[in-house]
């Protein structure tokens, strides 16, 4: 697959939000929300970008190396917006981890003004819609903490299948340690699924 080809959609549309890359310009909001969610993103979150900005300019930079990166295929950072709102209220990050299959890493993040009201199974069930359409993806794949009980029900809500379980692979701020649950959705169990 020549992923230089492919025609991606610059924005998709669900009943209540919008999905569309980062660009130019869009590092105040993005450094804004970077500061709203230090606390909500803390736990599960730590190494997510929107927790390293230094500044708006910082931010700013950021967010054009993201665009560079999404023109490249090199990775797909895709931010949520409530429709009738203009707000922003999540981020989904899609990771291209094998072209030849291919095959597609999911994750993503809800604001903390955001949390609760079903936007993220919307935005991600939107994404799957793009990965196994215009991108032709054979699988995705996903991982999430142990601890994280929304996150991987979500992941269950759109049709993933847990696949394994790593077995204290990650340390927590407290010395202590979690696993992380690994889940994947193949192209058939996709078209197969029944909407939930």
């Amino acid at each position: 697959m020549n992923k230089f080809l492919l025609d991606i959609p610059e924005k998709l549309e669900t009943e209540r939000l919008y999905l569309r890359p980062y660009k130019a310009g869009d590092g105040a909001m993005v450094y804004a929300a970077g500061l709203r969610n230090q606390d909500h993103l803390a736990e599960f979150e730590s190494d997510n970008v929107l927790m390293h900005l230094k500044n708006e300019e910082h931010a700013e930079v950021i967010v054009r190396e993201l665009a560079a990166d999404w023109i490249a295929r090199n990775c797909f950072f895709i931010g949520i917006f409530e429709k009738a709102s203009d707000e922003w209220c999540g981020q989904v990050y899609v990771e291209p981890t094998n072209w030849e299959l291919p095959e597609f890493a999911i994750e993503y993040v809800a604001d903390v003004n955001s949390e609760g009201k079903g936007y993220i199974s919307e935005a991600v069930t939107s994404v799957l819609g793009l990965l196994f359409g215009e991108m032709g993806a054979s699988r995705v794949k996903s991982d999430c903490s142990e601890n994280n009980i929304r996150s991987w029900r979500l992941l269950e809500r759109c049709g993933f299948r847990r696949e394994g379980h790593l077995l204290e692979n990650r340390r927590n701020t407290d010395g202590s340690f979690h696993g992380d649950y690994l889940y994947g959705l193949l192209r058939r169990e996709y078209e197969n699924r029944s909407p939930k």
